[in-house]
């Protein structure tokens, strides 16, 4: 031990009382503690003493070690509640102290202590880590004390906050930290932006090809919207981050959703044979209960999200409710103002397109045939979801716990060389590590000394023990402070008690977000069979998920983690999912009100088919929008975006082959009418014509 510690002594060799033993390397600790909590070392001491660690001292690899006596106590005979103010001050020699005041209670304590003390050390313990010792010159009454001592202005204003922190009933707990690198950020964050340009330019130029020239409606609806929200963000003080720049990119793809329902149905009353008038004011006003319905949806999804995600993923869930909310703004009020001010100059807008029409005269699909062979589809996917329950998945280390670290080493490494070299730096315990692009970028995550109490002395030596590990990977003349700045990109860690809550979270959010679409969609629609269709669509969306997550893990050369990210794919696939099932639902109860003998497979034929041409748009640009993100938006987003990929296809088949369908077999099989006859068939045979 006389290797390792520093012990206090005076110039003859005498050990001095200064408070502390001594003081020891951080990168020692761990070898250190090892050998106190030995049950050969521990016999040599009080049963009521108990090894703890000082703060590390600034620009010092040392850190001061204590033997505290705790007289038997499981918590101190004064604990911080009785502190009612500290401050950085002055002592009666102009020195930088602490002063101190304390209750009645505190008062009486600090008495007794300090006479009981006199010419000893007294400990100030903030989580088994210990902040200072002062040592007791006389006893102190009346609760006013002032600790003096080598501070600076700094040492002591963070003491002194210290102390008043210590008033808190429980210790303060690092939910999620996380530590990006200049590097690292500015390239998510130009990947980020040049996805927002990409995205804005594709939508942009698909309305205009696809809404001929109503598509400039769109577009300057589409405008407004992120001007708005980018504004409102600014206002708010929002960071610029990559989730909010996804949030927005996601935004663009969700923002023209809108008009292309109301454009859609405009389109339908042109082909009945309306006027240019009467077509713009029914679209707008039947369009408008599927519209609300369909952004409702999509915004409890998003609330959920905001209340139960953290950091980065709440920031994206703020970008995306300004967003839904805009969108109804952008859509309903400003491009009616806009396609009036048209009208009022006796200026029609076109509305169809060669590729529009092209849809709409293909639209005949019979999908409820196809049923029983989506059933044995569905089925098959139930069964490999449960089967991931035993495959396993990949889990973020903030549902792990643990510590992650994101180290460019400029060249190609041999991960498994890594991996060896890691696990005997970090004494047998194996990390994680994935590759970023390729081998010249890993993401290495490990729960060594994540149980340790003292975080700020874990964290040095977890560091250090990492640049040891690398050493052999690394050019020969980097040091440690080098790889610190310059090869460490990122970091992140989370304790394994948060990891359990947010674990915890994420499931209460998922079935709280399932329950309110139920809820929702049965006070909508008066009728268990729509929930309950609803229900079964959104399982088979997420297990899907959770089926690709977990068998393709190995096989993309990209992390697919469980992570917030990941549920914030979720919550947003599953609130995108009922937006496209409202819709239907909507359109099948309309429809069933025209056409009351019209029987069950044909009139949920009619509504998917009716509906089919905004399916594809508000899908298509959905689905290029999030391409582009997962192209281009760099590492930080790529998993995010992979899972709203996988979300989107299987939300429109989710919709059209189990929400909708379902309906059939929970009514009771299709029932055949006699009296059934296509009052539809002469006018389709007249716009053949």
């Amino acid at each position: 031990m006389y290797g390792w510690i520093g012990f206090s002594a005076d110039q003859q060799g005498r050990l001095m009382d200064i408070g502390r033993i001594g003081q020891v390397l951080i990168k020692d600790t761990s070898e250190i503690s090892k050998i106190l909590h030995s049950e050969h070392i521990k016999n040599q001491f009080p049963a009521d003493m108990v090894w703890m660690y000082g703060i590390p001292e600034k620009k010092s690899p040392y850190v001061g070690l204590y033997a505290i006596k705790t007289y038997g106590r499981e918590n101190a005979k004064l604990g911080g509640e009785t502190v009612t103010n500290a401050r950085a001050d002055y002592d009666q020699t102009g020195k930088i102290a602490v002063s101190l005041e304390m209750n009645p209670t505190g008062a009486k304590i600090w008495a007794d202590m300090t006479t009981a003390n006199k010419g000893r050390s007294i400990a100030i313990v903030v989580d088994n880590t210990v902040y200072s010792a002062p040592n007791v010159n006389e006893p102190i009454t009346g609760g006013n004390s002032s600790i003096s001592g080598g501070f600076d202005q700094q040492d002591a204003t963070d003491l002194a906050n210290i102390l008043k922190i210590g008033k808190l009933p429980a210790p303060a707990k690092i939910v999620q930290e996380q530590t990006v690198g200049p590097t690292l950020g500015e390239a998510a964050i130009k990947g980020g932006m040049l996805s927002f340009l990409l995205s804005f330019i594709v939508i942009f130029t698909l309305m205009l090809i696809y809404y001929n020239t109503s598509g400039w409606i769109v577009n300057i609806a589409l405008i407004l919207n992120l001007l708005y929200t980018i504004g409102i963000l600014a206002g708010l003080g929002a960071l610029l981050t990559a989730s909010g720049i996804a949030g927005l990119v996601l935004t663009i793809g969700m923002a023209v959703d809108t008009n292309v329902f109301i454009y859609e149905r405009i389109k339908e009353e042109l082909r009945k044979g309306k006027g240019y008038i009467a077509a713009i004011n029914d679209g707008y006003h039947r369009s408008l209960p599927p519209v609300l319905d369909g952004h409702i949806t999509t915004l409890i999804t998003a609330i959920i999200l905001y209340y139960f995600g953290l950091g980065p993923v709440k920031g994206f869930a703020t970008t995306q409710i300004l967003g839904l909310l805009l969108s109804l703004f952008s859509g309903i009020l400003v491009s009616r103002w806009v396609t009036d001010w048209f009208t009022d100059k006796n200026r029609h807008l076109k509305y169809f397109s060669k590729l529009s029409n092209t849809i709409v005269q293909k639209s005949h699909f019979k999908f409820i045939e196809f049923r029983k062979t989506a059933y044995i589809i569905s089925t098959v996917v139930v069964i490999l979801g449960i089967s991931t329950i035993f495959y396993g998945f990949d889990y973020g280390v903030e549902f792990d716990g643990g510590r992650s670290y994101r180290i460019e080493f400029n060249k190609k490494v041999n991960v498994e060389k890594v991996r060896d070299d890691l696990k005997t730096t970090f004494d047998g315990e194996n990390p994680t590590i994935k590759t970023v692009g390729d081998a010249s970028e890993l993401d290495i995550t490990t729960s060594y000394l994540i149980k340790e109490p003292n975080a700020d002395v874990a964290d040095s030596m977890v560091l250090v023990k990492l640049y040891q590990g690398l050493k052999n990977h690394l050019p020969a003349d980097v040091s440690f402070e080098k790889f610190d700045s310059d090869y460490k990109k990122g970091s992140k860690k989370v304790l394994p008690t948060i990891s359990d809550d947010l674990k915890k979270g994420a499931f209460k959010a998922t079935i709280l977000a399932i329950l309110a679409i139920f809820l929702y969609i049965f006070l909508r629609f008066r009728n268990w069979r729509y929930s309950l269709g609803t229900i079964f669509a959104l399982m088979h969306d997420a297990l899907l998920m959770l089926v690709v997550f977990s068998f393709f893990r190995k096989i993309v050369p990209f992390p697919l983690e469980i992570d917030q990210h990941f549920i914030a794919a979720i919550l947003t696939v599953l609130g995108f999912s009922m937006n496209d099932t409202v819709v239907i639902f909507d359109r099948i109860r309309e429809d069933g009100k025209l056409y009351p003998q019209m029987e069950q497979g044909k009139l949920i034929n009619k509504a998917i088919n009716e509906t089919l041409s905004r399916t594809i748009m508000t899908s298509l640009t959905v689905f290029l929008t999030v391409l582009i993100l997962f192209i281009f938006g760099g590492e930080v987003t790529k998993g995010f975006a992979f899972a709203m990929l996988i979300g989107v296809v299987t939300g429109i088949y989710s919709t059209m082959f189990v929400a909708a369908p379902v309906l059939i077999d929970l009514k009771g099989g299709i029932r055949k009418s006699k009296e059934y006859t296509d009052i539809h068939a002469p006018k389709v045979q007249k716009e053949k014509k």
